[in-house]
């Protein structure tokens, strides 16, 4: 089967829903279950926060290469830096709703993202010896869910244009990496509770796959049509 062109998006179809559907429930769930305070949640939290940062307080070298990755490398504006290049790269091949809609999705996600942080208020984990600091309410995670947003939607533009095998896996691997390597690296470093970077991966997986399906139901759809 011959790769997809940029302007013949996938036919939508009911598997669309459930995959909303099987990210939905476990985002809300557990949403209700941070902001209720479940004890059984709470508690296996703390054990997860306790046990990393006593290793992050005896393990220099990886807790300062946990700092570089998150600081610079994942950081959510080198993210949103990468999403920025992208809608000027769809911008200049005058994809112009495909770039709209890219960073569209990337605003959604962070809208989303502050004002759960808000609405939630959950208290970052507190350290007699931090080994790193951070700011606002812990949940959900900006990083993780940030991280899984772009990486998502430069992975549905990559297989939307065509990629091939080699430049597919390799961004794959990528991808995965990015995300699952910055969750891990804010629980490590004693910044978030390990509950907040699963809602930010839940979340930014469900955005992305809004967002992918919808396009294919309203732009994407009148582009196939001129076509």
């Amino acid at each position: 089967m011959s790769p997809a062109s940029p302007h013949s998006p996938p036919r939508p179809d009911s598997r669309g829903s459930r995959v909303w559907l099987a990210l939905l429930v476990p985002s809300v769930v557990l949403l209700l279950l941070v902001a209720y305070e479940w004890g059984p949640l709470f508690s296996l939290d703390g054990d997860i926060a306790r046990t990393t940062h006593r290793w992050a307080v005896t393990h220099d070298g990886l807790t300062h290469t946990s700092r570089v990755l998150t600081d610079w490398v994942w950081d959510p504006w080198t993210m949103r830096a990468l999403c920025a290049v992208a809608v000027v790269w769809l911008a200049v091949r005058r994809d112009g709703w495909l770039a709209l809609w890219v960073a569209g999705t990337c605003a959604v996600g962070t809208a989303l993202q502050q004002g759960l942080k808000a609405a939630v208020d959950r208290p970052r984990p507190v350290w007699p010896d931090p080994v790193d600091s951070a700011h606002y309410a812990a949940f959900p995670s900006g990083h993780a869910m940030t991280a899984t947003v772009v990486c998502g939607l430069l992975l549905w533009l990559l297989r939307r244009y065509g990629a091939g095998p080699l430049l597919w896996r390799t961004a794959v691997a990528l991808a995965v990496l990015s995300v699952v390597g910055v969750g891990l690296t804010r629980v490590w470093l004693g910044v978030h509770w390990m509950s907040d970077v699963v809602e930010g991966w839940l979340l930014g997986a469900l955005v992305v796959a809004v967002a992918v399906t919808t396009y294919a139901y309203g732009p994407g759809r009148r582009e196939s049509g001129r076509t």
